[in-house]
């Protein structure tokens, strides 16, 4: 009963920070179910079926306030849904030699926490930076652009599939690099709006391995849904800075612990 109360707590605290920050899911949700004890495998699989049913409710909202650019979800799609089912399919294979599975799934999240903590930090300078070096060349979306589009699809799909993160804070982040003048909440809608069907793919092909635990997404979810209304409503009224710097740390050392 303990471990359920944690699980749904745990839930909670990751949609109040959701909800309030904007930080993706997958990079608080998957280290907290480590601490757990949950298998890696399994911590992924879930995890990734748990950010498609929290982030499908966004997409419906951002959709509502014209925040999502359909063209770019499809380009990145076009990279990254491929991408998802040639990792599955590497995973597939590797899936008899559960103790290999689980130390490639630890080390690739080990780095993934890493790359993501830096993104966090650095994300306003990053924005910054790509609005002022942005030339005429992104007012209109070239060829070059959308090569691009999909060439970042296909790392993000490969990372989500591995890891079950990147989908937020990475993909946001490449994104204000090719699309500078596009306004920041547009970037958001569109980054959640092709998070969705790429985690409920990688998701699914995870639960087809057998790596995904019903009773253990329904807790998550649970304790999720009221902590992302919480936290979207305190939205604004607690420093983001303090908030977005003190997850950054977290995700750090946890991903130190989990490389070295």
């Amino acid at each position: 009963m303990d471990f359920q109360i944690g699980l749904i707590v745990a839930g909670l605290f990751v949609g109040f920070v959701v909800g309030m920050t904007g930080v993706g899911g997958g990079s608080l949700m998957t280290p907290i179910l480590l601490w757990f004890g949950i298998p890696p495998t399994t911590a992924v699989g879930t995890d990734l079926l748990y950010a498609a049913f929290t982030k499908a409710g966004g997409v419906f909202v951002h959709h509502k306030k014209n925040n999502i650019n359909w063209t770019i979800t499809g380009w990145l799609s076009l990279g990254s849904l491929p991408a998802a089912a040639i990792t599955l399919w590497i995973l597939h294979s590797f899936n008899a030699d559960t103790t290999a599975l689980n130390a490639i799934i630890k080390y690739s999240l080990g780095w993934a926490l890493l790359f993501t903590s830096i993104a966090i930090i650095f994300k306003k300078k990053i924005l910054v930076f790509s609005q002022k070096h942005a030339g005429d060349k992104f007012h209109s979306e070239s060829r070059t652009q959308n090569l691009l589009t999909i060439a970042i699809g296909v790392l993000l799909g490969t990372t989500v599939t591995l890891t079950s993160i990147g989908a937020g804070a990475l993909g946001t982040v490449t994104l204000f690099f090719l699309y500078p003048l596009l306004p920041t909440p547009r970037l958001v809608g569109t980054e959640i709006a092709h998070a969705v069907p790429l985690t409920l793919v990688a998701g699914l092909g995870h639960a087809s391995m057998g790596n995904l635990d019903l009773g253990l997404l329904s807790q998550l979810l649970m304790g999720s849904i009221p902590g992302i209304f919480m936290g979207s409503m305190l939205s604004g009224k607690v420093p983001d800075l303090l908030l977005r710097n003190a997850i950054a740390v977290m995700l750090f050392f946890v991903g130190y612990k989990l490389v070295f």
